[in-house]
């Protein structure tokens, strides 16, 4: 796995957008119309003041980047200096402008953020979400393209299955991705881990503290009823075969239950191919023949 490194520009990252062969123009602000896939929510309203007061003594030395668009231009990256710009009084910005795909819209934009101010936890889950739907790619593949392990991608996304008000602890800084993780290994109902976790950033525990606490909530696995050799050989052939984890459940009068897990709409995808015969199963993998629902 390649290790994280974002000090090499957009350019390094995204080849398709190679912004340091672009001229620079000067364009009018209100000809800038805002980009629909910024990840980030929220602004450090104190750091952004910041940034205008830099920008009313230097000016913005960094252009924006943007695409034409419906006769003017599209923000791809630069949301922060483009508002800064504003708020110091400025009526145009440098930017450089490229032809951008709209499927790169939204990948350009979350490395810009990562690279220059880390979107908040949230944010960051969110926009990962939103780069793999838009994009069809796997976690794997969009660590790849960001320079990220997998496992932190992984880890960002279990941050989604939060209750509101504690996503909301975790985007304002209250209460840390450690914590919050520590909560959804527990078994805790959404309205306990919201009532925990406002207790968490009370009382200042340590996530080791509140890793203690999901210990103690989590219940322990149920004995597992001895399978028949048989049903458990077959469990094992469905499982090479389908590649994810497969039971088979016997219940009275020789009936039963297969169940086949997934984990993630890519998993379904190709689990509904190979079930309804668009894909070929076989015992070390499987081969692609369809798409979902054609």
């Amino acid at each position: 796995m390649k290790k994280k490194v974002l000090g090499r520009g957009l350019e390094a990252l995204i080849p398709e957008v190679k912004t340091a062969e672009a001229p620079t123009n000067e364009i009018d602000i209100d000809r800038i119309s805002p980009n629909p896939s910024q990840p980030r929510m929220k602004f450090d309203e104190a750091r952004l003041e910041e940034l205008a007061s830099s920008i009313r003594e230097n000016g913005v030395l960094q252009p924006i980047l943007v695409r034409p668009f419906e006769g003017g231009y599209q923000l791809v990256a630069g949301e922060r200096r483009l508002s800064a710009a504003q708020r110091a009084g400025f009526l145009r910005v440098p930017a450089v402008v490229r032809d951008v795909p709209d499927e790169n819209l939204l990948e350009l934009a979350l490395i810009e953020n990562i690279q220059r101010e880390p979107l908040n936890p949230i944010e960051e889950a969110q926009a990962f979400q939103r780069l793999m739907e838009a994009t069809n790619r796997t976690q794997e593949q969009i660590s790849e393209r960001l320079w990220k392990d997998r496992s932190t991608i992984a880890n960002s996304l279990r941050l989604l299955k939060l209750p509101p008000a504690v996503k909301l602890l975790v985007a304002d800084g209250k209460l840390s991705p450690g914590h919050a993780r520590a909560l959804l290994a527990s078994n805790a109902s959404p309205a306990e881990m919201a009532r925990i976790a406002n207790a968490m950033v009370e009382k200042g525990w340590s996530v080791r503290e509140a890793e203690r606490w999901a210990k103690s909530k989590t219940r322990p696995a149920r004995a597992q009823k001895l399978q028949d050799p048989n049903e458990a050989a077959a469990a094992d052939r469905l499982r090479a075969a389908m590649g994810t984890k497969v039971e088979i459940v016997a219940k009275s009068n020789n009936s039963g239950e297969i169940r086949i897990h997934y984990y993630g709409q890519e998993e379904l995808m190709r689990l509904y191919s190979i079930l309804t015969g668009k894909a070929k199963a076989t015992e070390s993998g499987y081969v692609q023949e369809g798409k979902f629902g054609r």
